[in-house]
């Protein structure tokens, strides 16, 4: 880590009693933040807290309701629509905000086209720039190639290539790494570190706090939008961070684990199943029980939850519920068996997004709201008002609509859409993604109390800690195969990583069962 000395001198960015309010909502106080000349600065708070409107603050992309801004020492007017990146102000967007029909060249310098002789695109220079940026990050992504045919992760690295064209003096990262897998966080942390030698001044949103103790030199603490403290991050430690965010001791952060009866029936039994990325692949639920599914990005744990509930085709292999087959071709037929699916894409798979609470809520759900000819208005609110107690989902009101929530009560109100449907088997596909630890200490309860009420629970999840506390039993994929599996005192991360790798292989896919 570069030690918080090295970035010296005056702040290049700062802002002074910056207050924020929209209409008669106040979400920002009073807040003093600045950022030097090759210097990582973590803003870190709860989903809510205030992060994001403050950095759209510093980009020019919201104006303050209060308080001034300084840049190169001069109080500036920071021009709105992004246009602040021709001050060298550049924010990467926490959502993706590339044309899916362009070429990665031409996302890289759309609106900063290179023209040559009669005006013309210099599609030439384009490429031949855009491979050397995406050379820098160790990327291997072929600037010709469309935008919709990149995995998310290789559209997050062009986003960042982008910013890193437009010769950034000041770069906003807003959650970067939330769809990277761990080899690519370390190239980005690397072009990070180049960008610090240079003297690019670096302003770094992450809700997972090893990154924050690794990269940072310095923390911003918010909650509930106001200023908790300016701290160097050699004065902290994950556990002193999360209690500054969350105003609370975090030390049962994982709730106990209750231990499933072994002799208890096996609710969901998979036999090989063959799918779009998935090979063969057996294992089986008990009630009670949660099990965990890790390995590395597309070892095939998506595509397996995608296969069983009927989002993708399966091409061969058994799949029972409550030992009866089934053959689910759609969503809608998984619920109505019991069966339900929290997608890990809330933003584009699992919610509405221009919608209220209400509507998303029971969008899967309308038949049991259904009175004669017409929806039941008052039924629906009857289960929002139950949800929102339950999952404590806050809102300012149920119109809101689920867009404008912090990713927390986001994701709070898929996992009411979810189990709206009342499932005896869930499957969630990274329950806490992108989430801060407050709201993922919530979320981990509510699954430890959904299994102990009987529900079984299958949890898929990048987090090996997260894997960790809340699962009885661990299978580990590589490749579209189960690669291992663990109980008890096996499920540590040095032996998921073994299999995740490949270092230790476990072809016996039969005995993944209780």
């Amino acid at each position: 880590m570069v030690d918080a000395a090295s970035a010296s001198g005056s702040p290049i960015l700062s802002a002074s009693r910056i207050s924020k309010s929209f209409g008669e909502i106040p979400v920002l106080f009073s807040i003093d933040f600045d950022v030097k000349p090759g210097e990582v600065h973590a803003i870190i708070g709860e989903n809510g807290a205030g992060k994001s409107t403050l950095i759209k603050i510093l980009s020019g992309f919201e104006q303050p309701t209060s308080g001034t801004i300084h840049y190169d020492g001069r109080q500036v007017t920071l021009p709105p629509n992004g246009e602040a990146e021709a001050m060298g102000i550049v924010l990467i967007h926490q959502e993706l905000n590339l044309a899916e029909h362009l070429t990665v060249a031409d996302s890289i310098f759309l609106g900063r086209e290179i023209t040559g002789w009669g005006g013309f695109l210099d599609l030439k220079q384009m490429r031949e720039k855009s491979r050397a940026i995406l050379d820098t990050l160790h990327v291997r992504i072929d600037p010709d190639a469309r935008i919709n045919t990149l995995s998310v992760a290789d559209k997050q690295m062009v986003e960042i290539a982008k910013a890193i064209s437009r010769d950034a003096r000041v770069l906003i990262m807003d959650e970067p790494t939330a769809v990277l897998s761990v080899g690519e966080t370390e190239t980005l942390f690397e072009q990070i570190r180049r960008l610090q030698a240079r003297g690019v001044a670096i302003v770094f949103i992450s809700h997972k706090l090893d990154e924050i103790m690794q990269l940072a030199q310095r923390v911003t603490v918010l909650r509930d939008g106001q200023l908790i403290a300016t701290v160097g991050t050699e004065a902290l430690t994950p556990d002193s961070i999360a209690q500054m965010m969350v105003g609370r001791e975090l030390s049962n952060l994982y709730p106990p684990k209750h231990e499933p009866d072994v002799d208890a029936p096996v609710v969901l039994s998979v036999r090989g199943l063959r799918a779009p990325g998935v090979k063969d692949v057996s294992f089986d639920l008990r009630r009670g029980e949660i099990l965990g599914f890790a390995g590395l990005i597309g070892s095939g744990r998506t595509a397996v939850a995608e296969a069983i509930v009927g989002l993708t085709r399966r091409t061969a292999g058994e799949i029972e519920v409550h030992g009866k087959p089934v053959n689910f071709t759609d969503v809608g037929k998984s619920v109505a068996a019991g069966l339900a699916y929290m997608t890990k894409d809330r933003k584009g798979r699992g919610l509405l997004l221009n919608v209220g609470l209400q509507p998303n809520l029971t969008l899967l759900t309308l038949k049991k709201h259904i009175k004669g000819a017409f929806v039941d208005g008052r039924s629906e609110e009857q289960a929002l008002e139950k949800a929102v107690r339950r999952f404590d989902i806050r809102a300012r009101d149920a119109s809101v609509p689920a867009g404008k929530l912090s990713g927390g009560n986001q994701q709070k109100l898929l996992l009411g859409k979810t189990m709206e449907s009342e499932p005896d088997i869930i499957i969630m596909d990274e329950p806490t993604r992108g989430i801060d630890v407050g709201t993922k200490q919530q979320i981990y309860h509510i699954i430890a109390a959904l299994a102990a009420e009987g529900k079984s629970i299958i949890v898929i999840s990048s987090e090996l800690q997260e894997v960790i506390g809340l699962s009885h039993r661990v299978v580990v994929m590589r490749e579209g195969r189960l690669a291992g599996r663990l109980e008890g005192a096996e499920i540590t991360e040095a032996e998921i990583m073994r299999y995740a790798a490949g270092i230790k292989q476990d072809g016996d896919n039969e005995r993944i069962s209780a």
